[in-house]
């Protein structure tokens, strides 16, 4: 047996699972956790489980993290009961060590945890059809609908910073000064796009300072993938992957999703005629968000979230100018300009979503409860 397999059977017997272990293998596409499908067997019957070595490079505070997952799938869990629902299927369930602790850290100082394993429901990498956006837009409304009373004050920040525009501007600004590599000559109309942006950047944090924006708790990685699909209905059932749950704005998940989910090309599309606002797909997913989140939204979030899809647009185009500025060091790239073409898609779907502003809101407007 190698070293591998030990670690990770030595990580499983931790925890209070049911019967011997049958067999452990990795499990899904995810790219930061180390996940493996955990099948035991007790008196004939079968049970699974989800087993994952935590990422320590990615996540520093394993702890708050942990604290974050368990607040909100134990509160979820309470309304998901309240609702008549399934509790089991509605939300990741974790397993405790056999000490009663939610995660173990093994002999070599790994961080590991186990959740009940949702049978007979599939994540989709990518939207086959617009049904798919739909119900992924239904999916996080509810998400937000459920949590709406969570304190998200409580939530510790386990990425600082993540979708603090302000922020990341300050970042891009310093990587545009500095030019390490040389490169800012090439991109002078980019940056300009940026900087002529740059009063929009603040608004959500000012009008959370002026008590207009309330602080959610937000997922923070819309994907589609993030969505559990119930194989016999065709329904999202659960939403998964909680390590980057923190304090935010709902804007800004419904915001991502339509930045990766309503484009009409790839994310590194090298032809940018090619570049759009798909507005049937704007559409089907404001219906299917408004619809989850069940009136629990405030008018001010409802009326930003156009203002939430641009942003999360513009800031993470400016994410990847400022990686293509340091020298590539950040994105995973597998071409020359890699980045460069990945900010020029971000930022060619800004300039449809201004093009499109009326479009945008008059949408919205249809399906405001």
């Amino acid at each position: 047996m190698n070293n591998n397999n030990e670690k990770r059977l030595e990580a499983a017997k931790a925890f209070a699972i049911r019967g011997r272990i049958k067999s452990c293998e990795p499990y899904g596409s995810g790219h930061i956790n180390c996940t493996f499908l955990l099948i035991c067997e007790e008196d004939g019957q079968e049970y699974s489980y989800i087993l994952q070595q935590m990422n320590q490079e990615v996540f520093k505070d394993i702890e708050g993290l942990m604290k974050n997952v368990k607040g909100v799938t134990t509160f979820l869990r309470r309304q998901i009961i309240e609702n008549h629902g399934n509790p089991d299927r509605e939300t990741l369930n974790l397993v405790p060590t056999k000490d009663g602790k939610d995660y173990y850290t093994d002999s070599q100082g790994n961080f590991w945890r186990v959740y009940l394993f949702i049978s007979q429901a599939t994540c989709y990498n990518l939207v086959e059809k617009p049904e798919d956006f739909y119900q992924s837009g239904k999916a996080f409304g509810r998400f937000q609908c459920l949590l709406a009373d969570y304190p998200a004050d409580e939530l510790t920040e386990t990425i600082p910073d993540f979708h603090n525009t302000p922020v990341r501007f300050n970042t891009f600004q310093k990587a545009v000064d500095k030019d390490i590599v040389g490169r800012a000559s090439q991109v002078e109309k980019e940056i300009q796009f940026i900087r002529e942006r740059e009063k929009e950047m603040g608004l959500a944090l000012k009008l959370q300072k002026e008590g207009k924006l309330p602080v959610r708790v937000s997922h923070n990685d819309t994907k589609l993938n993030n969505i559990m699909i119930d194989d016999a209905t065709g329904q999202a059932i659960c939403i998964i992957d909680l390590d980057t749950v923190m304090p935010g704005f709902s804007i800004f998940d419904y915001g991502d999703s339509i930045r990766f989910g309503a484009n009409t090309a790839q994310e590194d599309e090298q032809d940018l005629t090619k570049v759009s606002l798909s507005l049937p797909l704007f559409e089907i997913y404001t219906k299917g968000f408004l619809e989850g989140s069940q009136g629990r939204l405030t008018e001010t979030e409802i009326e930003l979230l156009p203002y939430g899809a641009k942003m999360m647009t513009l800031e993470c185009g400016m994410r990847f100018l400022t990686d293509y500025l340091q020298g590539d060091v950040y994105f995973h790239i597998s071409r020359d300009g890699h980045n460069l073409d990945r900010c020029r898609t971000q930022l060619a779907l800004v300039a449809d979503m201004e093009k499109k502003w009326n479009d945008m809101e008059r949408i919205v407007k249809i399906y405001q409860v």
